[in-house]
């Protein structure tokens, strides 16, 4: 029996969650409002919240996987990449309660979870495979060939993509987050109705720098000559700039696909929640005869069960840190 205690604090949501013996028994999360009036997160008031958020969000875990802290067998928490802030709540509860239990404690990387994701349901992708792992401060295209041996094949040169879909909704005005906004205009309009560029870099990589700057200029034209623009074509921007966005996601996805000789395809981080990728790599699996693995909708934003089944395997494996381990703003695989 190992039950696994998984805090995640890397941004603005507080979680937690327990697996045991591999199965996510709870899932908690509580999220932040305050941030909407300042039209993105503010890692100050992201980690006085999650002070304020972690002890009863812990607490509801346990109660809901219906067993007692002290059953718990050792703690799993976000070590990073994130505000440090925001990992500081968390990697300081997770230590306390490791020592005041004098149970293991277990570093998770925030990335590699979003990718362990994958083996909390059923369908589970086998190894080796292709993860294309997008988010607000990420675009990677990974080669997992093991729970913990992966390789980045490919990430942004400089801008993510979940970047340019919230950069993109705060111009055209909308609240805060505005990725899951223009998800939602964009199934309203036309995906051809405006053209942008797509970034010519070559191999793997990713930018996105170049096509958010290229939206803001195409909006400022528009508006100089009708300033009623964006009120009156707002679905067909949405679908359009998704649309550029995707088509440069899966482009380098195909293409990786190909260069590694690999049909299980996954994809993971806040962004593949999107419908409108979610629908494209459908498609683009039935033509080039993939399989392919997307996780639950909680399962795509920053959850602890994520950090929890990350944890799980790490316990198996007996890869535990000490009390003097400190939370990393960067980390890499």
């Amino acid at each position: 029996m190992a039950i696994i205690l998984g805090i995640e604090s890397s941004c603005d949501e507080t979680s937690a969650a327990i697996c045991i013996n591999g199965e996510i028994r709870s899932n908690v999360i509580a999220n932040q409002l305050v941030h909407q009036h300042y039209g993105g997160v503010v890692p100050e008031l992201a980690s006085r919240a999650h002070q304020q958020n972690i002890i009863p969000t812990i607490q509801e875990a346990i109660s809901n996987a219906k067993i007692s802290k002290n059953e718990v067998d050792a703690v799993a928490f976000t070590r990073g990449p994130g505000l440090l802030g925001s990992l500081l709540v968390g990697t300081s509860f997770a230590k306390a309660f490791a020592l005041a239990k004098n149970i293991p404690l277990i570093e998770v990387n925030h990335m590699q979870a979003h990718i362990l994701a994958h083996f909390i349901d059923d369908p589970k992708p086998a190894f080796p495979f292709l993860c294309l792992t997008v988010s607000g401060g990420h675009t990677q295209i990974v080669l997992v060939k093991d729970y913990f041996d992966m390789e980045i094949v490919g990430e942004t040169l400089d801008d993510a993509a979940g970047e340019a879909f919230d950069k993109t909704a705060k111009i055209l005005g909308l609240p805060y987050p505005g990725g899951p906004l223009i998800d939602k205009y964009a199934q309203e309009g036309n995906p051809l109705a405006f053209t942008f560029p797509e970034p010519q870099i070559p191999g793997l990589n990713y930018s996105f720098s170049g096509l958010k700057t290229s939206i803001l200029y195409f909006l400022k034209e528009q508006t100089k000559q009708n300033p009623h623009f964006v009120e009156h074509h707002l679905t067909d921007i949405c679908a359009s700039v998704q649309h550029r966005i995707i088509t440069i996601l899966l482009g380098k996805l195909k293409r990786a696909a190909q260069e590694y000789a690999i049909k299980d395809i996954a994809i993971a981080g806040g962004v593949s929640a999107n419908s409108g990728l979610r629908k494209a790599l459908q498609e683009l699996a039935d033509s080039q005869d993939w399989k392919v693995y997307i996780p639950k909708f909680e399962y795509c934003t920053d959850n602890a069960a994520m950090i929890a089944m990350a944890g799980y395997h790490k316990f198996l494996k007996q890869d535990f840190v000490g009390q003097d381990i400190a939370p990393l703003a960067r980390m890499s695989f």
